[in-house]
């Protein structure tokens, strides 16, 4: 009888043993997995997918809203869209009225623990000018990652956003931060002597997108089609860019990807220009990313007023 109660508790307690190694196995593995675990982050479009990406890369993994080629002005989110902002972590918009779909969307959206950056929070903004334009878009300029110092406010706000959603990274989002800032500046500085030292500060594109990049080096745009690209110019407003360009020895109209160039083409024939691409980063082109694109932007811009 001693020998089998014996027997017994051996069973008992190495069947202890076993359960509780199980578990603690279990426990070991589900706390790697959720260690390892990608945050799911959801953005609007290109340009932030952009600094989402410099600042998480492989901690996160990003959704963009937008498809490719479509303007971002113009995109109206779907069932699909809304189902996955509310699957998501966080979710990362622009502001400043490019996406004047979020309030309504955010308000049938049924996650609390959504993280919702506005990622132009504490940027300066430009007032937009065209109170047609007021009235469907709102009023201001939206065009803020242009800039190279408004990407560093993007960049810093979306990485307070991956911070508060996966504090155990923290310094890793910090770090990636710092490395993005500092190649944001040093592309700033390498452009900022050469753009003072030109005599001519005025370019000209093809719709009002570079506002900011203009207020950061002190040049001046005009364009063909105005900040939101609405609407085609009179025969009034082309003949005074057509002017304007003679006046002012214009070699250069640039044209973007997602606006129609012909418009572009007859003006730069007219006043013995090129024309040549300049990237919004609305979308992905050429496979640059946004330093390389706006490394491009820069040159671009240099060359034409040399």
């Amino acid at each position: 009888m001693l020998k089998t109660k014996k027997v017994l508790a051996i069973f008992i307690t190495a069947t202890i043993i076993l359960f509780f190694t199980g578990c603690g196995n279990n426990i070991h593995k589900d706390t790697v997995k959720n260690s390892n675990s990608k945050i799911r982050v959801v953005v609007t479009f290109n340009a932030l997918r952009e600094f989402a990406y410099a600042i998480g890369k492989d901690k996160i993994d990003i959704e963009t809203l937008v498809p490719e080629g479509t303007e971002p002005h113009d995109f109206e989110p779907k069932v699909k869209d809304m189902r996955n902002i509310s699957d998501s972590k966080v979710f990362i918009y622009n502001g400043f009225g490019m996406e004047n779909w979020v309030d309504k969307t955010l308000e049938s959206i049924d996650n609390k623990n959504l993280i919702v950056t506005n990622a132009s929070k504490g940027i300066t903004p430009i007032k937009n000018g065209d109170s047609n334009e007021i009235k469907e878009h709102g009023q201001y300029d939206p065009h803020i990652w242009l800039s190279l110092k408004n990407a560093k406010i993007e960049s810093k706000n979306i990485r307070d956003a991956l911070v508060k959603a996966d504090p155990l990274n923290k310094s890793y989002y910090e770090k990636n931060f710092n490395d993005f800032s500092k190649k944001i500046d040093a592309l700033y500085n390498s452009y900022n002597e050469k753009l003072k030292s030109v005599p001519n500060k005025s370019f000209v594109t093809g719709h009002a997108a570079f506002a900011y990049l203009c207020r950061d080096y002190g040049l001046e745009q005009r364009s063909i089609e105005d900040v939101f690209a609405s609407e085609e110019p009179s025969a009034k407003q082309l003949k005074l860019l057509t002017d304007y360009c003679r006046k002012n020895k214009i070699k250069t109209i640039f044209v973007e990807e997602m606006v129609s160039p012909k418009i572009s083409e007859t003006l730069a024939s007219e006043v013995n220009a090129k024309v040549k691409k300049i990237y919004t980063i609305e979308s992905k082109e050429d496979n640059k990313d946004y330093l390389q694109s706006m490394a491009s932007n820069l040159d671009l811009i240099y060359n034409s007023l040399k």
